[in-house]
């Protein structure tokens, strides 16, 4: 990829924001249903009553920021200096949403520990392969969109700092190759069903999640998300595997309306604000700016941005 240019490499910066924005928003909205009763979420849903604000962003966000000024600071992915990030913030904050296993990864890399051995040694030494690292891989997609080689070793190690299992990786990998079709093939006037998909899997290590992805192949678009989350999941096991392949068709589902695709990504409850940040950091990127909505942005607590 070149980026030998000052535009290229912020035209390169603005895709990223804006997945980032996409992602961020989604990651807000989806955390706001947790604190309310089974019975609220149904009305709000029901009604498509948006929370009221402030919506506070969860670890997918602050994580995906993380990502960001690795971009701005170093054009890719430096997974010693983004482990150090990754602790720092979570030293600064660590009642943002972290998972258990995530909180003794980060505690342990902050006392010093090398990412390689805190990662590697959780789940009896199998490392996680949970959906931590697809959370904040489309930023990264949407970067490198015009170069697959530099997007899939670069995704590969925003997540392998923290995901030491290989499907994990693949999650991440998955969602970035997801924002590259996104930037590079999406087309709002024609349909275009499967295609992201398809473009996926053909650039995908075949782990656990790639076998997951292909079963949303054969589910129309039309489907309820509901019933496609019964046969993809809805990340309510909290790993890959369960989460990135509902993402991805329900991205594939709506890629023209970020509200809507929203909307049908928290109807399915699970781990919502990981479900939404996935897909607003999708769609978001087929919409443009002007498609996510100014209430929605507005309701997000600022972003802890160094640059702008």
């Amino acid at each position: 990829m070149n980026l030998n240019t000052h535009e290229d490499r912020d035209q390169c910066l603005q895709r990223a924001l804006l997945s980032l924005d996409g992602l961020s928003v989604g990651d807000a909205f989806g955390q706001s249903f947790f604190f309310v009763t089974p019975v609220i979420a149904d009305q709000r849903l029901g009604g498509r009553f948006i929370p009221p604000p402030p919506w506070f962003f969860t670890d997918d966000t602050v994580m995906a920021v993380a990502i960001m000024h690795s971009l701005h600071e170093h054009e890719g992915i430096v997974p010693d200096w983004l482990a150090g990030e990754f602790a720092a913030q979570y030293k600064k904050e660590p009642d943002r949403g972290y998972g258990g296993t995530a909180h003794g990864i980060l505690r342990a890399i902050g006392e010093g520990v090398p990412w390689k051995e805190a990662a590697g040694r959780v789940f009896y030494g199998e490392g996680s392969c949970g959906n931590g690292g697809g959370m904040r891989a489309a930023p990264i997609g949407a970067y490198f969109a015009d170069d697959l080689q530099f997007l899939i070793s670069n995704a590969r190690d925003s997540a392998k700092v923290t995901h030491a299992h290989e499907d994990g990786q693949t999650g991440a990998i998955a969602v970035a190759l997801a924002a590259a079709w996104m930037v590079t093939q999406h087309d709002p006037s024609a349909p275009q069903e499967h295609e992201m998909i398809r473009f996926v899997l053909a650039n995908l290590p075949q782990t656990e999640t790639y076998w997951r992805i292909k079963k949303a192949l054969t589910l129309p678009l039309e489907l309820s998300p509901k019933t496609a989350a019964l046969i993809l999941g809805n990340g309510s096991q909290v790993i890959s595997s369960d989460t990135v392949p509902f993402c991805l068709w329900c991205a594939s589902r709506h890629p023209n309306d970020y509200a809507e695709a929203l909307w049908s990504a928290v109807s399915v409850y699970g781990d919502m604000d990981t479900n939404c940040a996935i897909v607003g950091s999708l769609v978001s990127l087929g919409t443009g700016q002007d498609g996510i909505p100014t209430d929605w942005l507005a309701s997000r607590e600022p972003l802890n941005l160094k640059f702008k």
